[in-house]
Formats: C-alpha cells, structure tokens, sequence
C-alpha cells in the first residue's frame, strides 16, 4: 500500500501542531510492513522534516523558494498533481485544506481535522480565509475523516451535514519508548510557571497574564516562561502595563530543551479556549509536570482527573487555581503522578496502527 502526502502543513509551518502530527505519522508508519508512502516538499524550512532519513527518495529542497511562498505553493501543486495524475498512489492524505486536487483525484481521500476553531470562533479570524469554506468542501468529498478527539468529531458534525461513519477518532499519540533526553536552557528562573504555545486571541492568553500579574503581585519571586514567538509590542505593552514584564521570559526551545523546561517548572497552564486535543499536555504528563487547564473543549476529554481546572471565562477561577498549586507541594507531586499515568493511555504506536488499519480499509 501506498499513501501519498502533500506539502501543505510543511511549508506553511516551520514548527506546529499540525506539521508535527504528520511528521510523527509518517516517521511511525515507515516501520509497517508493506506500507510505502510519496511526500513532496519543495521550499520550507520545516523542522519535522529536518531529519532527511524521512524524506529519503522524496522531493525536498530545503531553501529553494523559500523566499517566495507564492511560488513555493504552486510549485508544489504542479508537482503533487503530476503524482496524482499518474496515480502511482492507493490513497491521497493532504496535510490541510487546500483543495487543489479535487478535480484530479480519482483515488480514496483522507483528510484530518485537527479542530473546528475557524467555525466555533470566527470573531478571531480574517473574514476572506478560506479555511472553512475548503474543509467544508474536504469533508464533503472524504472517503474517510480522522478526528483526533471526541470533541472535534461532535464539532464537526455540528457545523456539517456528513454521514457519521466517515468520522473515525483516532487520539494523538507520543511515543513511550522513545528514551527523554533533557537540555538545560541558561538563565531560567529557579520559581515559574510555563506557558508553551501561540498566543493568538482564542488562546486566551491575555486573561492568563491578568491572572499571573494578580498571583504575581504577592510572589515576587514567581515568574512565567513562555516557549513560543518574541513578545509583539501589544504583549510587551500588556505585560508592561500589568508589571510582570521584568517576570517573563520567552524562549525558543527544541524538544529537548522543552522537556527541561516541563521538568523544572512549578506547573504549566493551558488556558485556551478551544483546542482540537492539546498535544503540550501529553509532553507535560510525560515529564512529571503539574498541568492546570481551562474545563473547555476537549481537555476534560484528554486529562481527564490527572490535570487541575479553572473556569475559562474567570480571572479569579485561575489566579485560585494556580494559588492552589503554587501553595501545595502535595497536590503537585500528585498530580504529577497521575500525568505519568494517564499518558500511558496515548501511545503513538496506536494511533499509527489505526491510521494503517483506516488506510487499509480504502484499498
């Protein structure tokens, strides 16, 4: 069997969630007797794909267009569709929405959807994206659908008029065998709580630098690290105003260094509105470190009683819950030990062996 890949999420991230997911897949399916699959990547710089043992006998030039998206896009469309046009292929998995191919396509398609954050919160997107106008248009033409949580299936069947029995959950996964190697990063505070992610509107960030400014303010030694991008001069304007800008530090880790991070920090807050599953909460669990999240979407779904929550919408539901745990060793040992626990139930060797069986199925 044969399963063919497209660009899409590589060139559009250099890092992510998305890119991440398939990365891992691809990685996870190539040691499955009799699976073979084509992935072409022209321009990027992805780090998923840095490892070129991935990629070996695929398209990849690293830099070439990487200057020009524009370009890179349709060079990679032009190059995917020869493939598919040839049809040397069993099953098509594009890596998003771009619906490019669906004139061509005259094979099974599969697609993943992640979330349904551009339905359930457009107030925080670009009213001319086409996000969800393509993966409506996706979903409607899918062989099979993969959800990656229970919520998201329930979310895509209540924006969407499709057929239940395309929709198949198959939880992210992390993989357990893999040996967790640790890099410490210079210059982190001995006290802080970690943030690790994008900050965009339904992150619901701001609501968390309100509260950590309020906790803050009686804990001066307290600080935030936040892995992600460099402060906007909105956020660096924010954390001014609220007094913690001196208290925070934003780093760029790798996996490695992120493990550190998990390891030495006194909890991690997930304060997000809406996710499609919170793959930063398996590396946490995995780790030994205390989580806190917003009780929203999926995350009582995936955490179940082994992370601590706090009302989404309420500044003082989280400065009480982070006090809680700042203030109790106890409960954050505990809850450490039930992370370690629970993650045992999201190995990535089973969510590659039902992506098989899904693909199999097709052919």
């Amino acid at each position: 069997m044969k399963v063919l890949y497209d660009y899409q999420a590589f060139l559009m991230q250099n890092y992510g969630g998305v890119s991440r997911y398939f990365g891992g897949l691809i990685e996870g399916l190539k040691a499955t007797p009799n699976f073979h699959y084509s992935l072409r990547v022209i321009g990027g710089r992805n780090y998923h794909l840095s490892d070129l043992d991935r990629v070996r006998g695929n398209l990849f030039f690293r830099d070439k267009y990487r200057k020009s998206p524009h370009k890179a896009t349709r060079i990679n469309q032009k190059k995917t569709l020869k493939v598919i046009n040839d049809g040397n292929f069993d099953v098509f998995h594009p890596t998003y929405y771009n619906g490019y191919f669906l004139k061509s396509l005259k094979k099974p398609l599969v697609i993943t959807v992640h979330d349904m954050t551009y339905e359930k919160y457009p107030v925080f997107f670009n009213p001319n994206d086409s996000t969800p106008y393509d993966k409506r248009k996706l979903l409607e033409k899918a062989d099979k659908i993969i959800a990656i949580s229970q919520t998201t299936k329930n979310d895509i069947l209540y924006y969407n008029d499709i057929e239940e029995d395309k929709i198949e959950v198959i939880y992210h996964g992390i993989d357990l065998k893999e040996e967790l190697s640790y890099h410490r990063l210079a210059e982190v505070p001995e006290s802080f709580i970690l943030y690790v992610g994008s900050r965009f509107g339904y992150k619901n960030f701001v609501l968390f630098v309100e509260a950590f400014a309020q906790l803050s303010a009686h804990t001066p030694d307290l600080h935030l690290v936040i892995v992600g991008a460099d402060l906007g001069i909105a956020e660096q304007e924010l954390l001014f105003r609220l007094k913690v800008l001196d208290k925070t530090k934003v780093v760029a880790a790798s996996d490695s260094e992120l493990n550190f991070l998990y390891k030495e920090a006194l909890f991690f807050v997930y304060p997000s509105l809406y996710e499609g599953f919170g793959l930063p909460i398996l590396e946490a669990f995995r780790v030994g470190c205390p989580v806190l999240l917003s009780k929203a979407s999926c995350f009582p779904e995936v955490a179940g009683d082994s992370a601590c929550y706090f009302d989404a919408n309420s500044i003082e539901s989280l400065v009480d819950n982070m006090q809680v745990l700042l203030e109790s060793e106890a409960l954050r040992k505990e809850m450490a030990i039930r992370g370690k626990e629970k993650v045992r139930e999201y190995d990535l060797k089973v969510c590659i062996d039902k992506t098989f069986r899904l693909y199999s199925d097709l052919v």
